[in-house]
């Protein structure tokens, strides 16, 4: 850790969340993924795609919104500023994200427990991959619009937000769609190493599919950001976010390439490092602001010690929880297969 995230509690924590959120996009993206793929299912191996889905993502799936949680956390612990505007600004989109994720864990868990009936599956399928679809859509209009100025906070602390700049603008939209794209990759791609056969080969024309996908979205958003978004557009061509960027670029080739080439895991671990870097990117382009334009993460910053004393407590939590999820992982992941 650099020497200015120890001296500086606020910018240490920004970075806890970041690393957290790039935590769930990574895993809770991939299950995402998962209700994506099981919604499009189609063809005659449909009930084995839904069923590797469902062995891949059964026994752990809801363990990834732990670090959703740890960022909601850590929001109102010691940016409770920012965590007011967002709560009144995101306060029906939080509601129809919070709905998304609960109709699609119950959808997935009333499935598993209808043993087959097939009247049950035909009813709980299509709310757990149409969930699938919409929360992840609407998370990265969430994350468009942080940074986008449609948030802004005036004297006395009102919230004001403008649909057409927050929710409706083209970047909006098209980041709703990016994440989808994102989501669905990821998936497609874990799902590579976890099946065999022509199973195997139906999710490795789902990924190059998918990530063709997500390249045409992403060459789409780029020229709407100087417009849109230029305080980002300019920090992300600087120095402390363009070599990320480019080297999140690079992996997504490198990416594409292991899985034309069928190495997968080489695929896995690339897909992996493209999403990290792209999201940390974008993570050191935001700063220092929380919300764009009228918060910062130091205005937002609760009064007295809490930013330190949550930051020198943490690794303290991390001892317990990464061991506690590797084990889960490991003996889960270990007795599907």
């Amino acid at each position: 850790m650099k020497a200015w995230l120890v001296l500086d509690p606020v910018a240490g924590t920004a970075a806890a969340m970041l690393a957290a959120l790039v935590a769930y996009a990574v895993l809770g993206g991939a299950d995402f993924g998962g209700g994506i793929w099981d919604l499009l299912a189609a063809g005659p191996r449909r009930d084995l795609h839904r069923l590797a889905i469902a062995q891949a993502m059964g026994p752990v799936w809801e363990a990834n919104h732990v670090w959703l949680i740890f960022v909601i956390v850590l929001l109102f612990t010691v940016f409770p500023a920012g965590y007011r505007a967002l709560g009144i600004a995101f306060f029906g989109l939080f509601h129809l994200i919070l709905v998304g994720i609960v109709l699609r864990g119950a959808a997935f868990a009333f499935r598993a427990g209808a043993h087959g009936d097939p009247r049950q599956w035909r009813f709980w399928s299509p709310i757990f991959g149409g969930a699938s679809a919409v929360t992840p859509f609407l998370l990265g209009v969430a994350a468009s619009t942080v940074s986008g100025g449609g948030i802004r906070v005036g004297p006395g602390g009102a919230v004001r937000v403008d649909p057409a700049r927050a929710w409706l603008s083209p970047v909006a939209l098209v980041m709703g769609m990016l994440t989808v794209a994102m989501c669905a990759y990821l998936a497609a791609v874990f799902l590579t190493v976890e099946t065999r056969g022509e199973v195997q080969e139906d999710f490795r024309r789902r990924a190059l599919g998918s990530g063709a996908v997500l390249a045409a979205l992403a060459a789409a958003l780029l020229p709407l950001l100087p417009a849109a978004m230029p305080h980002l557009w300019e920090h992300l061509t600087q120095p402390r976010s363009a070599p990320l960027l480019l080297a999140g670029a690079g992996l997504a080739v490198v990416s594409a390439a292991a899985i034309y080439a069928r190495r997968y895991r080489a695929a896995r671990v690339s897909a992996v490092g493209q999403v990290v870097l792209l999201l940390s990117g974008w993570g050191l382009g935001q700063w220092p602001y929380l919300v764009y334009p009228d918060i910062t993460f130091h205005g937002a910053a609760a009064a007295g010690p809490s930013a330190r004393f949550v930051l020198q407590t943490l690794p303290f939590g991390l001892l317990i929880l990464a061991p506690s999820l590797w084990l889960l992982f490991r003996v889960f992941k270990t007795a599907v297969r």
